[in-house]
């Protein structure tokens, strides 16, 4: 029976957008996660016909304690499957169950005149063309390693390294067992989508980071310098406060909060294997830390990555997008700007990065545009990443400086990402560079969109072929 809870967890956290399939398989705690990830991802793959069966048999109906997600798993493979494995009360209902189930599954097949549960799925791919397209990307962690060393580790591993991408069209195009230095962003390899390195001794070690592109946004564009004290607010699973920790080369002080204990367990785990110090873990709802608590008076930056729908995630597996309630919309925006409203209130406060994995303008652009309008002219929004192809909605003057990302235009999840910074008196032309790259020259050359970074050692050049 573990296994088919263990899969049932995987399904309310991928409809919860609490990240994609195989990170939250991984992170499960289910020692065989090959099974597992096998089990959730066929699960996934009938996801569409299995709703229509529960429908049809109506058997959340008749077991009010059996939960949708279990349901989907026990069902799948009592018809689809190897067969259930499992013993006990669940075993016995779904067999109980099982006649009127395959009746109905029957009717399905007359209806679609199809003869295979294999053809069932042909009207309903559930994974677009555009979002089977998107790289498995990897960040290296540089407070462990470099790119070169990492670059140099693959190639001993029989991978071809093709130097750096010069367009979107080139991460589309790769294959086999060929990998890129992203275009965008400079300690990120791009390799194809079905890549798995979860076995890889780098990932083990924690020398790279198995992170989307459009989650690397949030805090490269933060971009705190050495030395600064910065709150991740919504902090878990911790990729993101391993990245700022990453830019901060472990000096200075992070704050990370997040509510829930068994995310934080995660986030201990992860920040542990990647090295990270400085870092102050809390097990705590980020809108009842007190911003006047004299700890945190030197917070000069904030990444704020808030709970949402989760419309944006790509699971790596088949999946369907989510499709909130006009209600659970307007509830998550209602936090959302509590919660960014809180994070304005930190007196020190002087960059902030407002980001969400979700597609709805709701969560988005209406979020930010309310924010601003009660702040008036305190904080404005930075034009940030003007190169980058994907901008906000014009939803209201000056929502073209967010930034936006999808399968289909960066390849990558689907994302939102708002860059404010406090008004100062005498305020120069908006920045759309990080503060890191204001305050550091050679970061600035990296990190200017299009900027070729300089050959300082012949090690490094080979990044740059």
């Amino acid at each position: 029976m573990a296994l088919y809870s263990a899969a049932a967890a995987v399904l309310a956290g991928l409809e919860r957008g609490e990240g994609g399939l195989k990170r939250l398989v991984y992170n499960s705690g289910f020692p065989h996660v090959r099974q597992l990830y096998a089990l959730v991802s066929e699960t996934l793959r009938y996801a569409s016909v299995l709703e229509k069966l529960l429908d049809g048999a109506a058997l959340l109906q008749a077991e009010k304690k059996l939960a949708p997600q279990l349901a989907k798993v026990l069902v799948y493979d009592l018809l689809f499957g190897k067969g259930l494995k499992c013993g006990g009360r669940w075993k016995a209902l779904a067999r109980r169950h099982r006649a009127r189930l395959e009746a109905e599954l029957a009717r399905m097949k007359v209806r679609y005149k199809v003869s295979r549960n294999e053809d069932l799925l042909a009207p309903e791919k559930a994974v677009s063309a555009a979002a089977s397209q998107v790289p498995r990307y990897i960040r290296v962690n540089t407070l462990k390693t470099c790119v070169d060393d990492v670059i140099d580790f693959f190639k001993r591993q029989g991978y071809a390294y093709l130097g750096k991408a010069a367009s979107v069209e080139e991460l589309k195009a790769l294959s086999g067992k060929k990998f890129l230095l992203d275009l965008h962003l400079p300690e990120l390899l791009v390799f194809p989508s079905q890549t798995d390195l979860h076995d890889s001794l780098l990932y083990t070690s924690g020398h790279i980071i198995l992170q989307d592109k459009a989650s690397c946004l949030p805090a490269f564009l933060l971009g705190p310098v050495a030395g600064t004290h910065v709150i991740d607010a919504c902090a878990a699973p911790g990729n993101k406060t391993s990245h700022l920790a990453a830019i901060l080369k472990n000096k200075g002080q992070i704050f990370a909060f997040d509510v829930d204990p068994k995310r934080v367990a995660t986030m201990n785990t992860l920040l542990a294997r990647a090295g990270v110090t400085g870092c102050q873990l809390a097990q705590q709802d980020f809108l009842t830390v007190d911003p006047r608590d004299p700890k945190y008076s030197r917070v000069t930056h904030i990444l704020l990555d808030p709970s949402c729908s989760g419309s944006g995630m790509v699971t790596r597996g088949p999946g369907e997008e989510a499709a909130p309630s006009a209600e659970r919309l307007q509830a998550l925006a209602g936090f959302q700007r509590r919660v960014l409203n809180h994070a304005l209130s930190f007196p020190a406060l002087q960059r902030l990065v407002y980001s969400t994995c979700s597609l709805h303008q709701e969560e988005n652009e209406d979020v930010v545009q309310a924010v601003l309008l009660e702040w008036g002219s305190a904080f404005r929004l930075v034009n940030a990443f003007p190169s980058w192809p994907c901008r906000g909605l014009a939803a209201f003057s000056g929502a073209e400086s967010c930034l936006r990302a999808s399968p289909a235009e960066t390849l990558t999840h689907g994302f939102f990402v708002a860059v404010l910074e406090r008004c100062q008196e005498e305020a120069a032309t908006p920045s759309c560079l990080p503060a890191a790259a204001k305050e550091n020259p050679q970061l600035r050359e990296r990190t200017e969109p299009g900027a070729a970074p300089k050959k300082r050692k012949k090690k490094k050049q080979r990044v740059k072929e």
